[in-house]
């Protein structure tokens, strides 16, 4: 699981037909599925993913306005992903890049197709290969690697970051810092918990209730819910 992406698409069969190819590349995991421009805007700013997958609407207005929508986003967003336009003709295409779109697939979407976009992609989104991450509590140092991170916690402006092994560290950080800035497998999935989705073990709707590793049960919100699918999404690849 190397990449994270975003589907817009207000339709849902073609978002699930989507999700279907993508299950051919298991490097690249989905954050999300919007069904309007300005909701993904909020999205992408929440969860930072390194990709954006745009079905083009079929109505001239609805189309324009995604466009220009996505062209001011690019005004403001930290950090720019890489979009990719599925366009039902080719004139679209041609106004995808015109707005600042990276690629374009004109529609249906095929596998092979998808494929080619993806590689292109990675070709100029290596990777990042940061593992680890310096916290700093008074004047300690603290080097954890985010892989043995199990969950974050909001303690008022500062933040209990919760380790595998059972110890816990304290940083002058608060929670929000590390929601922008933590690798995008770290979701937030409630105002007071951030999680490793490499270590949530079950996810039980009825109750609000993650489970780590079998063993650590945090709450959830429903504030939060496209996040916690988002995990569902991720365990089920």
């Amino acid at each position: 699981m190397r990449f994270s992406f975003l589907i817009i698409d207000d339709n849902d069969n073609s978002a699930k037909g989507i999700l279907d190819l993508f299950e051919n590349f298991p490097n690249h995991f989905c954050a999300g599925i919007v069904k309007d421009s300005q909701t993904a805007i909020k999205q992408i700013i929440k969860v930072k993913p390194q990709l954006v997958i745009v079905q083009i609407p079929t109505k001239l207005n609805d189309a324009n306005l995604l466009f220009e929508t996505v062209k001011e986003s690019f005004q403001y967003l930290d950090s720019i992903p890489y979009f990719i336009a599925l366009a039902p003709k080719p004139d679209y295409a041609f106004r995808a890049i015109q707005s600042g779109f990276s690629d374009y697939v004109l529609i249906p979407l095929q596998i092979h197709q998808l494929g080619k976009s993806l590689f292109q992609f990675e070709k100029r989104n290596p990777a990042a290969t940061a593992s680890t991450i310096c916290i700093k509590s008074y004047s300690d140092y603290h080097f954890v690697a985010l892989q043995d991170i199990l969950y974050l916690k909001s303690d008022n402006n500062t933040t209990d970051i919760q380790l595998y092994n059972g110890k816990k560290v304290n940083a002058f950080k608060t929670l929000k810092h590390f929601e922008s800035t933590l690798p995008f497998y770290f979701l937030r999935i409630h105002k007071s918990y951030i999680v490793n989705i490499n270590q949530v073990s079950r996810i039980y709707f009825s109750k609000s209730k993650c489970y780590l590793n079998y063993d650590e049960i945090l709450p959830f919100s429903l504030t939060y819910r496209e996040n916690v699918e988002a995990i569902i999404r991720k365990i089920n690849i």
